[in-house]
């Protein structure tokens, strides 16, 4: 089928300062780590859109906990089938998976409770839900302590959202991702869409999904619209200002945008805005009051930088009325043509050819070629070469991402699409940087060689935990390759 998608139109023709625009990609590229995308929408056309190379658009991105929203969704939509209800109680759905006793606190948990986060635990239930041997995510969610009567304590849960998952899976017979196919992917026309699923095969729920910035924003245009696409109806009326609205208190900090209240599965924000979010800078917000929708996917280590430009450049540049048209929305569009994250310098330092062995390591890495002539790295494990393609000059080379070990728990992936550019500053290092671009995550390599003992150093810019560092260290051998 085909792609629909809004049209695009000069931001003074909805009312937007081209201006505005511009000064927040000017304080997101001085103020923040890297921002992948931009994208914004405004009465059902797209006034601004741009991606920061090697990004691109028909990649989709790792959107994390932006994925609950969808799971609501698959709610809502099960909700006005007759499926369920919001008053619905859990232990009535899964009751083969009962704990031998049911807390009146766990008896008590409704459907309601998780969506909006206010299921009476005290802890984040996912750890426990992905150390479980035996896969069974449910039996352990529902084995966790309900220390809170449900509805009164609000705590994030992605362990709650996985379940909202498995329940509707129950009720349908289809994965998530599956469900949502023909009623809201299609109509939207959201392309591939893939969801990570738990050893038991159901999709995660509270993260997982993975979209390109085009498809949430068309997302955000049905949010805008009250749920009706293209003049129809796709989501129940009513359904995204119950989802949306103030259902818990989070804090109570005014400067904080996760202490504004939460909906269902949907963040309240300051400014009466309201947003879908994942970790490391994965935004839909929604602007109600200016019939706008700012998209933008990121790594990130500051998520709450990012709004602050929102509120800073965005909200107050947003008109009811059409602007005069403005020669800056061409100088806009040339800069959102020409957007490019940050590449190692490539200064006066060169060298020909050279193979290393390295020292035993926990990279499990044994010997590294660079061919910097050539824009390629080569790295041999216990498995065999692995080839790295780097482009230099400032540009990006796609290629495969560097071979690195399994990361604990949920940091980043190694495998996937990836881009590459290196270079050497000088004589002494040459420097690489790859991302992962499905993927907020970026690895940086320093090869410092030596006659004596040279060394290679391996960064990760983002994780849940501890960010991978890494250090190996070798010596220079006799290269019988011309």
């Amino acid at each position: 089928m085909a792609r629909s998608f809004l049209p695009a139109a000069r931001p003074e023709s909805a009312g937007l300062s081209s201006h505005a625009v511009e000064a927040f990609v000017a304080a997101a590229e001085e103020r923040l780590d890297a921002l992948h995308s931009l994208l914004i929408v405004r009465h059902g056309a797209v006034l601004a859109e741009g991606y920061w190379a090697p990004y691109e658009a028909a990649t989709p991105h790792m959107l994390f906990s932006l994925s609950k929203s969808f799971t609501s969704t698959a709610a809502g939509l099960a909700i006005a089938e007759g499926r369920l209800a919001l008053d619905d109680r859990l232990v009535d759905a899964f009751p083969e998976a009962l704990p031998a006793t049911v807390s009146d606190h766990l008896a008590a948990m409704r459907l309601r409770h998780l969506l909006s986060m206010s299921t009476g635990h005290s802890e984040d239930t996912l750890t426990h839900l992905v150390r479980d041997t035996a896969g069974d995510w449910v039996r352990t969610f529902l084995s966790c302590p309900v220390t809170h009567p449900p509805g009164t304590h609000f705590l994030y849960n992605s362990g709650a959202t996985y379940v909202v998952s498995a329940w509707l899976q129950r009720l349908t017979g289809q994965r998530l991702v599956d469900y949502l196919r023909p009623r809201l992917f299609d109509p939207l026309g959201i392309g591939p869409a893939t969801w990570d699923t738990c050893p038991r095969g159901i999709d995660t729920g509270g993260w997982g999904l993975n979209l390109t910035t085009r498809d949430l924003a068309r997302f955000a245009h049905l949010l805008l619209e009250d749920g009706c696409w293209q003049g129809r109806r796709l989501l129940p009326a009513g359904w995204v200002t119950e989802a949306t609205r103030w259902h818990v208190a989070n804090g109570d900090d005014p400067q904080s945008d996760w202490a504004q209240g939460y909906g269902f599965q949907f963040w309240r924000s300051r400014h009466g805005c309201y947003r879908g979010d994942g970790a490391f800078g994965q935004f839909l917000v929604v602007l109600p009051q200016q019939a706008a929708a700012v998209v933008m996917t990121a790594g990130l280590g500051n998520m709450q930088e990012a709004l602050n430009l929102v509120w800073e450049h965005l909200l107050p540049a947003f008109d009811d009325v059409p602007r005069p048209a403005d020669p800056a929305a061409d100088r806009l569009a040339a800069r959102l043509a020409a957007l490019r994250l940050p590449a190692p310098a490539a200064g006066g330092g060169s060298a020909p050819p050279e193979t290393w062995e390295l020292e035993p390591n926990d990279l499990g890495w044994v010997r590294l070629r660079l061919d910097s002539a050539a824009g390629r790295l080569t790295v041999g494990t216990a498995s065999g070469e692995h080839e790295v393609c780097f482009g230099t000059a400032g540009e990006w080379r796609a290629t495969a991402p560097l071979p690195l070990p399994p990361p604990p728990g949920l940091a980043a992936p190694s495998a996937g699409p990836a881009a590459a550019s290196g270079g050497w500053p000088d004589a002494t290092e040459f420097r690489l940087r790859v991302w992962l671009t499905a993927t907020p995550f970026r690895h940086d390599l320093v090869w410092r060689p030596d006659a004596a003992r040279g060394q290679v150093e391996i960064t990760q810019n983002l994780a849940f935990g501890p960010a991978l560092k890494a250090v190996c260290s070798g010596r220079l051998v006799t290269d019988p390759r011309p």
